[in-house]
């Protein structure tokens, strides 16, 4: 059951490389950076996922992350997704699983706790998240 959403984020596509993968594959690695919030706090927040394409057109994802507020907070994570291209150039649609790690008093209660979420990416690389504690 989804529970109070915990994060939200506009961000932008600020990389991309193309990294040979298992079996003759591509791997595609994306990197992003933007503004959003965290249980209500201010945050900037960047991350890294790579992405393989499968031959039913589904991208199976994994990445890391880093959230800080502006008070020095840090929250790492690390999450797994799966994404549909939704048309031209970087334009698609994800759904993601974050496992979340901080030394934050603010931010301690999501120790363990798993997000459930969503990254919609348009075709010139912007996108927005949202994210759901998982009860």
């Amino acid at each position: 059951m989804l529970g109070d959403k915990i994060n939200e984020l506009t961000g932008k596509i600020t990389g991309t490389r193309v990294l040979p993968g298992a079996g003759g594959g591509i791997t595609v690695e994306v990197s992003f950076a933007g503004q959003g919030k965290l249980l209500g706090v201010d945050t900037v927040e960047i991350g890294t996922y790579e992405s393989v394409m499968t031959p039913a057109g589904v991208l199976n994802g994994k990445g890391q992350g880093l959230v800080r507020s502006n008070d020095g907070d840090a929250l790492m994570w690390m999450g797994t997704g799966v994404g549909k291209p939704t048309g031209k150039g970087l334009a698609a649609t994800w759904r993601y699983t974050w496992i979340m790690q901080t030394m934050s008093s603010r931010w301690s209660r999501l120790n363990g706790v798993v997000g459930i979420g969503d990254w919609e990416i348009d075709e010139n690389g912007n996108g927005r998240a949202q994210l759901w504690e998982w009860k």
